[in-house]
C-alpha cells in the first residue's frame, strides 16, 4: 500500500502554477482544499491512495490544452482521470502533480444512424451512448460491469470489454477515431471515420495506454444494430472442471456466443440473495451463454448450445423465457462485484487472461491458494475469452489480511503467465500489476514500451510511474536470472 501524503504540504511551490491555471479556468474548476481533493485520492482500487496537489476539472478542450501546456512549463506531472471506476490504480494521483478529470466533457456531439457511428466526449457514460441511440435501433457493444458509471474516456484508457466482448470485441475494436491532446498542447487525431486510415496504426497503440500518451477529448465509436432476438442459457455443472471443459467445447463446436460467462458456487450464493436471478445454488459452477441474431438463428443456435452442454455433463439447463428473464440473468452477473460487499468488508478484484483450455486447471490451483492464504475467493468472469475476475474477500482494516490479499492476487497473476496467459484482460496495469510486468515481458520489450511513451511524452509527465516498470523495480521484484555465474545488469545495486 502507498502511504498517503499530508495534503497541506503538497501545495508548497504551486502558487504560480495555480495562478496561471486560474487565468483561463474558472475558479470552480480548480480544487486545492483537502476536503475538495479527498474524493479523488484513489480510483476503484482503494488499496492505493494518494492526495493530489491540485485537481482540475476543465470544461472544454481549450482549457485542457492550457492545463497541459502550463504543467509542462512547470514540469508538473499530470494524472488523467475519467469516472474513477478503474480497478488497477491507473488513476491514482501524484502527490506533487495535477489530477486532470474529464468528467465535465460529457456531451454526445453527433449521432449518425446511417453510418452507425457516434461522436462523443470522454466524460460520456458508457451506457449513456446506448441509451441515446436506442431510438435508432442501435447500441454500443462494449459493456463493462460498471457501464452505468464508467466513461468512454476511461474505457479507451483501459481498453475495457464486458460480457459481450467475445462476439463484438473490446473497446479497441469499437472505437474508430480519437482526438487527443499531447503534453505539448498539440491536437492529434488517430484513426478516422472510415473503416481504415493511412499510416501507422497508432489508434491501437493509444487505446489501452492508460493516459500515458495523451488526453482524449473526442472519440468516434461504432454502433451495432440491436438484434431481432436474444436468449440466454443457464447451464449448471457439478464441478468446476466440467464447466471449464464445457467452455472449450462450445468454442470447438464453432459457436461464438454473444456472451459466455462463468460463476462458481461462492459467487452465485453471494449474488442470488441480492439479485434473485434464479441461479442454481447447488451447482459448483454455472455458465451463462447468450445467442443473438434473427429469431431463426437464435432458435437454431440455442439447440446446438444445449446439445454441447448436455454432452459436457450439465446437470441442469434453463433457457430465458423472455427479455425480462434474460436481463435478470445478466443482472446477477453484472452485480457480482457490489454483491461481494454483502459477505465481506472488502474485496480485491483481479484481472488476468488464460487459454480457455486452462480454465479448470487454473481454478483448481486458485482453490488451493485459498487455503494457503486463508482467504475466500469468488470467481465470476468472461469464460469465453479466458478473462478471469477473481474476487478475493478480505478486511482492509486488518493489515495482515491486506498483505495476504495482495500476495494472493500476485500469485494468481504469476499463474496466468505460467499457463500462457497475460496479467490483464481489460482492467489495465496501473500500479496494481506493475511488478508482474517484469515477469510478463523481457527488459527489451519494456524498453520498447517506454520508447513509445517518450515519443509522445519525452519528459514523462503524463501518468508517470504507471504501467511500465523501471529496471530497478524489476531487480527489486527478483526477476533477475543468473546463468553460469553471470548476472545481468551488474551496475545495479543489489538489495
Amino acid at each position: 500500500m502507498m502511504a498517503q501524503q499530508e495534503p497541506a504540504a503538497a501545495l508548497n511551490g504551486f502558487s504560480e502554477l495555480i495562478a496561471e491555471l486560474e487565468s483561463v479556468l474558472p475558479s470552480h474548476c480548480i480544487l486545492s482544499r483537502p476536503e475538495e481533493k479527498k474524493p479523488f485520492e484513489c480510483d476503484g482500487l482503494t488499496l492505493f491512495k494518494e492526495m493530489p496537489a491540485i485537481v482540475v476539472l476543465p470544461e472544454n478542450e481549450a482549457q485542457i490544452i492550457h492545463v497541459l501546456k502550463t504543467c509542462k512549463k512547470h514540469a508538473v506531472p499530470v494524472v488523467p482521470r475519467g469516472a474513477g471506476t478503474g480497478l488497477s490504480g491507473g488513476a491514482t494521483p501524484h502527490s506533487q502533480g495535477v489530477l486532470l478529470g474529464v468528467s465535465k466533457l460529457n456531451k454526445i456531439r453527433h449521432i449518425d444512424p446511417v453510418a452507425a457511428t457516434a461522436v462523443v466526449e470522454p466524460g460520456v457514460r458508457n451506457l449513456a451512448i446506448s441509451e441515446a441511440v436506442a431510438q435508432y435501433g442501435l447500441y454500443y457493444a462494449p459493456d463493462p460491469s460498471s457501464q452505468i458509471a464508467c466513461s468512454i474516456g476511461g474505457n479507451i484508457a483501459e481498453n475495457a470489454g464486458g460480457v459481450h466482448c467475445l462476439k463484438y470485441g473490446l473497446t479497441v475494436h469499437n472505437v474508430m477515431r480519437v482526438r487527443i491532446i499531447t503534453i505539448d498542447g498539440d491536437i492529434v487525431e488517430l484513426g478516422s471515420a472510415a473503416p481504415d486510415s493511412t499510416g501507422l496504426n497508432l489508434l491501437s497503440v493509444f487505446i489501452g495506454s492508460e493516459g500515458m500518451l495523451g488526453i482524449v477529448t473526442e472519440a468516434t465509436v461504432k454502433l451495432i444494430p440491436k438484434p431481432e432476438a436474444a436468449t440466454v442459457i443457464m447451464a449448471s455443472f457439478d464441478s468446476i472442471k466440467a464447466a471449464g471443459d464445457a467452455v472449450r467445447e462450445i468454442i470447438a463446436a464453432g459457436i461464438i456466443p454473444a456472451g459466455l460467462e462463468m460463476m462458481d458456487q461462492r459467487a452465485t450464493q453471494m449474488v442470488e440473495p441480492f439479485v434473485k436471478a434464479g441461479y442454481d445454488l447447488n451447482a459448483q459452477a454455472i455458465l451463462l451463454c447468450e445467442s443473438d441474431g434473427t429469431r431463426q438463428e437464435v432458435e437454431d443456435e440455442i439447440q446446438r448450445m444445449k446439445a454441447v452442454f448436455e454432452k459436457a455433463g450439465a446437470v441442469r439447463l434453463q433457457v430465458s423465457a423472455n427479455e425480462q428473464e434474460r436481463l435478470l440473468f445478466w443482472a446477477g452477473r453484472k452485480n457480482a462485484f457490489p454483491a461481494a460487499g454483502r459477505v465481506s468488508p472488502d474485496y480485491y478484484c483481479m484481472d488476468g487472461t488464460i487459454p480457455r483450455k486452462q480454465i479448470a486447471n487454473v481454478l483448481t490451483q486458485m482453490a488451493e491458494m485459498e487455503s494457503k492464504y486463508g482467504l475466500r475467493c469468488a470467481n465470476v468472469f468472461h469464460a469465453g475469452d479466458g478473462n478471469l475476475h477473481p474476487l478475493i474477500l478480505f478486511d482492509a482494516n486488518n493489515p495482515d489480511e491486506v498483505r495476504r490479499a495482495e500476495d494472493f492476487g500476485a500469485e494468481i497473476l504469476e499463474l496466468c503467465i505460467k499457463v500462457g496467459g497475460t496479467i490483464t484482460g481489460e482492467h489495465g496495469v496501473g500500479l496494481e500489476k506493475i511488478n508482474q510486468m517484469c515477469s510478463q515481458f523481457t527488459r527489451e520489450e519494456l524498453d520498447a514500451f517506454m520508447a513509445i511513451k517518450r515519443a509522445f511524452d519525452p519528459e514523462e509527465l503524463l501518468n508517470p510511474t504507471k504501467q511500465i516498470p523501471t529496471l530497478n523495480r524489476c531487480a527489486e521484484y527478483g526477476k533477475m536470472h543468473v546463468h553460469a555465474g553471470q548476472i545481468k545488469f551488474p551496475e545495479l545495486e543489489r538489495f
